[in-house]
């Protein structure tokens, strides 16, 4: 699915309109936390952020050497000790990288105390091999509820292409000019993107968190329409609502929605990622603690060329996600696809496949349960167009406003 969001995308690396003179020195900054990895008990482990890695950054075969990387990221649930996943999924030679965690301050900022340095296996840094991701040892650190983290990456070598997510709705910093990730203060990183780099997820110990929700979906569950900077997609909205409710009733919510992303065909270029099906596995079903899948795909089907018109094929897609989603262990929720009229490519003939596919959806013979976000957003004077207090502009993607209608007409008890 094309969005606005994609002008941002192009320009992976953006000069920041922070000054500072040079890099910063580290001297001053409180001492990092390198106790020995924390043993603890099997089990009890869940994800409290994730994002679905897309594609290698076009133009870097030789990667970021000698960069440290601030990804920004945001929880769902909390807990007192976390481990970090880090991707070289795209990357096409082994990767070395290091990588600490804190707690946000503001912007590029740590909490003081917090920095803690990650490591593999007891190992400070870590070769991931291409196609790879990598779990670093537990760490003892309070991670904060619906709250933002630092994970800094630090490469010193030449290794490409680097693993990303497009489409992060949210700043995150870097700088060329070394190994800055235990700064805290974090007066080094000069430099804002708008992607996440290598980061791949975040997991909490949580004995009492039952487990974690999976949204599997396109740029309107990566968030395209809503504002930057300010988690107000719709998963993070239903982590919100769930994080309202008594401990064990609470869930981590990581989402694995890729913007353009399509059922049955990958996408036109590389940063649409692969199709649902062939990426099932590594975003979803694998993700830590995962209980419930939330699929939301298919307008990307329908509305990109080439036009899948054929609503039996698209539905004959998902039921194969259920499959898999089952052979797991996992239930999976399917969520009606949502208005379109008055995007530029509408037209009766996509309108009809879409109407289709949500009818089958509706009969209730291809998911565990349903979420109508069709009829939660659609104008009640003409239900195939978007209400226009929850439309982002596009007549395609929510806005604030309907990303948070979409959250609310979830039922928490199929969850």
């Amino acid at each position: 699915m094309v969005s606005k969001g994609h002008r941002l995308m192009l320009a992976t690396l953006v000069l920041s309109t922070v000054v500072a003179s040079g890099a910063a020195s580290t001297a001053g900054e409180a001492p990092v936390d390198t106790a020995a990895p924390v043993k603890i008990a099997l089990g009890g482990w869940v994800g409290t952020w994730q994002t679905a890695p897309a594609a290698g950054v076009e133009n870097t075969p030789n990667g970021y050497p000698n960069h440290s990387i601030r990804n920004v990221v945001h929880t769902s649930i909390g807990g007192e000790t976390a481990r970090v996943r880090l991707s070289n999924a795209f990357g096409k030679a082994p990767l070395p990288i290091r990588a600490t965690v804190a707690v946000a301050e503001n912007g590029p900022k740590a909490v003081a105390g917090t920095m803690r340095e990650l490591t593999f296996g007891g190992s400070r840094t870590i070769t991931i091999p291409a196609g790879a991701e990598a779990v670093s040892d537990p760490v003892r650190l309070t991670v904060p509820a619906d709250g933002d983290l630092l994970v800094t990456t630090f490469t010193p070598e030449q290794s490409g292409p680097v693993t990303y997510h497009p489409l992060a709705m949210q700043t995150s910093y870097f700088t060329r000019n070394g190994d800055f990730s235990t700064e805290e203060s974090g007066l080094s990183f000069t430099e804002k993107t708008n992607v996440w780099h290598y980061v791949a997820g975040v997991d909490v110990h949580a004995p009492k968190v039952r487990g974690a929700v999976v949204t599997l979906g396109d740029s309107i569950t990566d968030g395209a329409g809503s504002t930057a900077s300010t988690n107000r997609r719709w998963p993070d909205y239903l982590a919100d609502r769930l994080l309202a409710r008594p401990e064990p009733l609470r869930l981590g919510v990581l989402n694995s929605g890729i913007s353009a992303n399509r059922v049955l065909l990958d996408g036109g270029a590389a940063r649409m990622g692969q199709n649902a099906l062939a990426r099932l596995d590594r975003d979803v079903l694998t993700s830590t603690g995962a209980r419930t899948v939330i699929m939301l795909e298919g307008i990307n089907d329908i509305q990109q060329e080439p036009h899948q018109t054929d609503a039996d094929q698209l539905v004959a897609g998902m039921r194969q996600v259920v499959q898999q989603a089952h052979a797991r262990g996992l239930r999976v929720l399917g969520g009606t696809i949502t208005p379109f009229k008055g995007w530029r490519v509408y037209n009766e003939t996509l309108e009809a496949t879409r109407l289709k596919v949500n009818e089958i959806i509706r009969s209730g013979k291809v998911f565990d349960g349903v979420i109508d976000f069709d009829k939660a957003i659609r104008d009640p004077q003409d239900p195939l167009k978007m209400r226009p207090e929850y439309d982002s502009g596009d007549h395609l993607h929510p806005g604030d406003a309907g990303f948070k209608a979409m959250a609310d007409a979830i039922d928490l008890a199929l969850l």
